[in-house]
């Protein structure tokens, strides 16, 4: 069941609920010690048994904790409170890449600053060690000062000089979110590389090729790969059978 407003974890209040996911649901709320509006990402507390999946929250405040850069939203610290656990994020005001695709293509100039900044934000990860593995247009956040935000890296891990495949950390996809579940990888189908989608060894390539597939998406205002189920996307990902005709016919060939 939701938060209500009012509800406090720690020294924060709840003001207003912002999203959820496979690794929890997303709040606005108040720090009464410094006075300030973050976002709390909390976890569930029926999750907080699962070892698995508690093993990911903890992750992921590492992994947020080692990065320090512009494009990269923050982690404040980590909250527990009467059996839940919260991330304190930066909060970042503004809509998601995937709000402004809703309204169509944008303009190549936009596209330009929108993507530079991305690449800087996992230019600093993948120097850092750090995969995100789940990078789409709903994790980019993009200020009304054009600023970009990347941001959830629940499903990000330490690069590995010989990564091993996720079996233990697999997932159940469905068309826009993971979860946990048995037999199958993680990530979103419509983004992932190839070799992810197969559920073999990733590294930061797969965030090259997920960064290609939201490039054309800002260009073309639609999918590069869609489907009306999730085996169809995962086939067309798969097949790499790469359409490039709806970008637009002024697009740079660089």
């Amino acid at each position: 069941m939701p938060l209500a407003q009012g509800t406090k974890i720690g020294a924060y209040d709840i003001t207003a609920p912002l999203g959820a996911g496979g690794m929890g649901e997303v709040y606005r709320a108040r720090d009464t010690k410094l006075d300030r509006q973050v976002a709390l990402k909390v976890l569930p507390e029926a999750f907080t048994a699962d070892p698995d999946r508690l093993a990911r929250f903890e992750r992921e405040a590492k992994v947020l904790a080692s990065l320090n850069h512009p494009n990269i939203a923050q982690i404040y610290g980590v909250e527990e409170s009467r059996g839940s656990r919260a991330l304190v994020l930066e909060l970042v005001e503004g809509p998601t890449l995937a709000d402004r695709l809703d309204r169509g293509p944008i303009p190549l100039d936009e596209v330009l600053s929108i993507a530079r900044q991305m690449a800087l934000a996992l230019q600093s990860a993948h120097e850092s060690g750090v995969i995100h593995r789940d990078l789409k247009p709903a994790n980019v956040k993009v200020r009304d000062d054009g600023a970009v935000k990347v941001l959830d890296f629940g499903l990000a891990k330490a690069l590995d000089p010989a990564p091993e495949a996720d079996s233990g950390m697999t997932a159940t996809l469905t068309a826009s979110v993971t979860r946990m579940g048995a037999g199958l990888v993680m990530g979103t189908p419509a983004y992932m590389a190839p070799e992810q989608a197969e559920g073999r060894p990733t590294d930061a390539r797969g965030d090259l090729w997920s960064f290609g597939v939201v490039l054309y998406e800002m260009l073309a205002g639609e999918r590069l790969f869609a489907g009306e189920t999730v085996a169809q996307v995962l086939a067309r990902v798969i097949d790499r059978d790469l359409d490039l005709t709806a970008l637009p016919a002024a697009t740079p060939a660089p």
